[in-house]
């Protein structure tokens, strides 16, 4: 089975703060919508982006009308409804938005754990990145979702 993917910008940035971003290699065919990738070269683009495989993909951001919703996450959304793969985002409004539309939703945290689960994190690892994305980076989660997050590596 294939495992496909298209990002927002945030587990671009957030995995790339803790110099993690080559766990998106996980996913079998990774899709980056032009918009993200102009929102987070605006930032200036992650090191490591270039490590791994991924499809620049142009994406209709009309097709979704949540004024909640960011440009970036906008065309991550329209990708995932219209190339049926699993949206990853780390923003709260975004994965509310993927669930009302029947998306499958994960972020950073998720994006660590699914490492561990392909083997390219043992746990320990696969812990420690979970707890350095609540404590080193700009991603906001509680204690509770990491707690979750490390629950699922024992539960694969």
């Amino acid at each position: 089975m294939t495992l496909a993917a298209v990002s927002d910008a945030g587990p671009l940035i957030h995995l790339a703060e803790i110099d993690s971003l080559d766990l998106l290699s996980a996913f079998d065919r990774l899709l980056i919508p032009e918009t993200v990738y102009e929102e987070v070269e605006t930032g200036g683009v992650p090191e490591g982006v270039s490590e791994f495989s991924y499809e620049l993909v142009e994406a209709d951001e009309t097709r979704v009308t949540s004024e909640e919703l960011d440009a970036g996450e906008r065309a991550a959304l329209a990708v995932a409804q219209e190339c049926e793969v699993v949206l990853l985002t780390d923003d709260f409004a975004a994965r509310e938005a993927a669930s009302d539309a029947g998306v499958e939703v994960h972020g950073s945290i998720g994006v660590v754990a699914l490492g561990y689960g392909r083997g390219l994190l043992d746990r320990s690892q696969a812990a420690s990145l979970m707890r350095r994305l609540q404590r080193e980076t700009s991603l906001f989660v509680t204690e509770a979702v990491v707690e979750r997050g490390i629950r699922m590596l024992d539960e694969q």
